[in-house]
């Protein structure tokens, strides 16, 4: 077994040199294996995976990202896939979760990232005059901080809903011990 599963919150969060805030929320759990269960970040997660070498396959990776773009919820109440209005943004996402099925292959992978990515060249300059246009409306607005605290709140719930999907494709990697 890795030695590194076994370490107690503090312990991990020492030798991996964890982020500030990511030890503050650690070590008010008494095991990493609670630590994994009551996470609400992805990045986080896939932290974990990462420094404690806790293999992560292609597969369960390329379908999580999918997951992600099509289900991740907004602070409208929409889902991300609803935000994708280009088709060739759309077909991209369904022919990651075909290649990560092993249904398409590599070229027509890059294809649709390509047709994806011009896609997204096109969206990115009219969102960009829509943002500045927006944002000098908001810079007028006392209503700024409210909008700035509903978008944490919103990247809060789509941040859980994304750990939480993590969480049920890759199972708690930390073994249950006398304390559980």
């Amino acid at each position: 077994m890795n030695p590194d599963l076994l370490l107690t919150p503090a312990q991990f969060c020492e030798k991996f040199n964890a982020c500030h805030d990511g030890k503050d929320f650690a070590i008010k759990y008494d095991t990493m294996r609670e630590v994994w269960e009551a996470c609400a970040s992805p990045s986080w997660l896939l932290w974990i995976c990462s420094v404690a070498k806790i293999p992560l396959e292609a597969k369960m990776c390329r379908l999580f990202a999918c997951w992600c773009a099509r289900n991740t919820p907004i602070a409208d109440g929409r889902k991300t896939w609803e935000l994708l209005t280009d088709e060739r943004s759309k077909n991209a996402v369904l022919v990651a979760e075909r290649f990560a099925n092993g249904e398409v292959t590599g070229q027509e992978l890059a294809a649709a990232r390509a047709a994806a990515r011009a896609a997204a060249w096109v969206a990115t300059w009219d969102a960009a005059g829509d943002a500045a246009d927006a944002a000098l409306a908001a810079a007028r607005d006392v209503a700024a901080d409210a909008a700035l605290a509903a978008a944490r709140a919103a990247w809060d719930a789509a941040g859980a809903a994304q750990a939480k999907e993590l969480r049920r494709n890759l199972p708690n990697p930390f073994p249950v011990t006398a304390h559980d």
